[in-house]
């Protein structure tokens, strides 16, 4: 039995999206969702930037999905780093982050709200 090259390639993309978002959870959103546990500005700060996020996906019509954060987030790096900037290489400070690490944050707050089965 074979299996349609379109499913292949969707399942490939299914896990990449996975992949993406579980290594910025790892990299960025557990130190950072603690801290803004913490810090009711940077929380505030998070909540509106996920809010931007949300809009831009058109949470309000339809769910939001691993895909779709996945992208956004790699669509976001990639533009940062076209102008520049360079992922850190030392723990975040979390008490001054830059917009980017903060919008990041925000798309790993979103993904908590997913179903725990489409990150598995």
């Amino acid at each position: 039995m074979r299996v349609p090259n379109n499913r292949v390639a969707t399942r490939s993309a299914a896990v990449a999206a996975r992949s993406s978002l579980t290594t910025l959870t790892a990299v960025v959103g557990t130190a950072g969702l603690a801290a803004a546990a913490a810090n009711p500005g940077l929380l505030a700060a998070v909540d509106q930037h996920a809010a931007a996020v949300r809009d831009s996906l058109h949470g309000d019509r339809r769910p939001l999905t691993v895909a779709a954060l996945a992208g956004y987030a790699e669509g976001m790096r990639d533009a940062a780093r076209e102008q520049g900037w360079q992922p850190p290489v030392e723990p975040i400070d979390w008490s001054e982050p830059d917009w980017l690490l903060t919008r990041l944050l925000a798309v790993c707050l979103l993904t908590r709200a997913l179903d725990p089965r489409d990150l598995a």
